[in-house]
């Protein structure tokens, strides 16, 4: 991996540090691995979409069926199937079976903390 580190950053590290390769060895310590990105990634996919937010702040207030969220969006059992199917394998919500019905719930306080801080972060600005 060093090797793929550029000529002109390795001028830099030796000017900046005494010991530079130490330094580049703790900056590639530094780098995620890729399976943690893509979790976060996946995440954060199932947020960048108008309508899964507006399914996350209508759960908010407490579990839902499929057939409420679709008066919610004001769409087709189609489309909220597959925002729902998208918030599902990210982990968001969950799901419960009552004979033919399925209902949906934020699948973690941590699905709120994020919309708590993608709101905080719009205020900020």
């Amino acid at each position: 991996m060093s090797d793929s580190v550029p000529e002109s950053t390795r001028q830099t590290l030796d000017r900046l540090y005494e010991d530079p390769e130490n330094r580049l060895t703790s900056l590639f310590e530094l780098a995620p691995d890729d399976e943690q990105v893509n979790t976060q990634l996946g995440v954060f996919k199932a947020l960048a979409n108008e309508h899964r937010i507006r399914i996350l702040e209508a759960l908010k207030e407490g579990e839902l069926c499929a057939c409420e969220l679709q008066v919610v969006l004001d769409a087709p059992q189609s489309t909220v199937a597959s925002h729902l199917r998208e918030l599902k394998d990210a982990g968001l919500v969950k799901t419960r079976r009552q004979g033919k019905w399925t209902y949906y719930r934020i699948g973690d306080t941590a699905a709120l903390q994020l919309l708590e801080i993608a709101h905080a972060l719009a205020e900020d600005e």
